[in-house]
């Protein structure tokens, strides 16, 4: 499926539908490693900044997402990892994403601890 200027929409949004609050999840996991201005959000989310306000603070009360820093006038934010809901929805929205391509868990797994030496294995 397509959203604006042409873009694929992503298994977690095929999967649930397509509103601000799951766009807003949508951007979230692509870019969970990065803060953002809640402007930037709402433009990279393609929602508008009013329907990421009536939302917003409720991430935050839950502790979806959390506070990083200031840069001038704004205050900057980002997907909490440390939450527990949080890292399960990661995982979940990568198996959709999986799911979706064909990708089989198990022989990913499989296929990488084979790659890692004994060696690698106790650092890990």
């Amino acid at each position: 499926m397509k959203t604006k200027a042409g873009e694929n929409k992503s298994a977690f949004l095929e999967y649930f539908g397509d509103t601000p609050k799951l766009r807003f999840l949508d951007f979230l996991i692509g870019n969970h490693f990065f803060d953002f201005n809640m402007t930037d959000m709402a433009r990279e989310a393609n929602i508008s900044y009013n329907s990421l306000k009536s939302f917003f603070d409720e991430f935050l009360d839950k502790g979806i997402i959390i506070k990083t820093r200031r840069v001038g006038k704004s205050e900057m934010y980002k997907l909490n990892m440390d939450n527990a809901i949080v890292k399960n929805f990661l995982k979940f929205a990568w198996f959709l994403t999986k799911q979706n391509l064909g990708i089989d868990n198990q022989k990913t797994v499989s296929l990488v601890q084979g790659r890692i030496s004994s060696k690698e294995k106790m650092i890990v």
